[in-house]
C-alpha cells in the first residue's frame, strides 16, 4: 500500500528542518503507512566507547526517537484524514515525544544501522510506536518504544 504524496512530502519537509537529523546523519530509506526505516552511517564523532569504537548510545536513542515520530506522524495523519491540509499540519507541528524506553541489547558495531519502526496505537491524541536497531550485520542493536503527542 502507497502513501499519498502530500504526506510523503510532509514527513520529509518537517525531517530535513531539523537540524539535528543532519548532523547525525539520519537518512530516509523508507516510508509505508505500516512501517518506517531510518539509518545512519557509522563515523568517527558517533563513537561512544573509543576502545571499542562502538555507536554511541545517544545516537541509537535519537534515531529510534526520529524514525518512531515519523511513524507516529503517518498515523496521525491518516487519523486526521477528515481535516484539510491545513489543519492537519497544526496539528502535525505539535508532534512530540511524550516517553521513550530504549534497550541496548547489543554493542553497537558496524559499518550501517538500519532502524524500523511500526505503529502500536494511533490514537487522536496519542500514538506508540516500537522500532529495532539492526547492526548491517543484522545483529539486533537496540529495541524502543515511544509514545508521541500527535493531536
Amino acid at each position: 500500500m502507497l502513501l499519498p504524496d502530500d504526506l510523503i512530502k510532509t514527513v520529509h519537509g518537517f525531517f530535513n528542518r531539523i537540524p539535528y537529523n543532519q548532523l547525525l546523519g539520519i537518512e530516509i530509506d523508507e516510508i509505508r503507512p505500516d512501517c518506517v526505516a531510518m539509518s545512519i552511517r557509522m563515523r568517527p564523532d558517533l563513537i561512544g566507547n573509543y576502545t571499542q569504537g562502538i555507536l554511541h548510545g545517544g545516537a541509537i536513542s535519537s534515531l529510534i526517537d526520529v524514525c518512531g515520530g515519523a511513524m507516529a506522524m503517518i498515523g496521525a495523519f491518516e487519523r486526521h484524514a477528515h481535516l484539510s491540509l491545513q489543519e492537519r499540519m497544526v496539528r502535525l507541528s505539535k508532534l512530540g515525544t511524550i516517553d521513550l524506553r530504549v534497550d541496548y541489547l547489543r554493542p553497537g558495531r558496524g559499518e550501517q544501522f538500519v532502524c524500523t519502526s511500526v505503529p502500536l496505537r494511533s490514537g487522536n491524541k496519542v500514538g506508540v510506536v516500537r522500532s529495532e536497531l539492526h547492526a548491517d550485520d543484522g545483529n539486533l542493536i537496540a529495541v524502543g518504544t515511544g509514545t508521541y503527542l500527535c493531536g
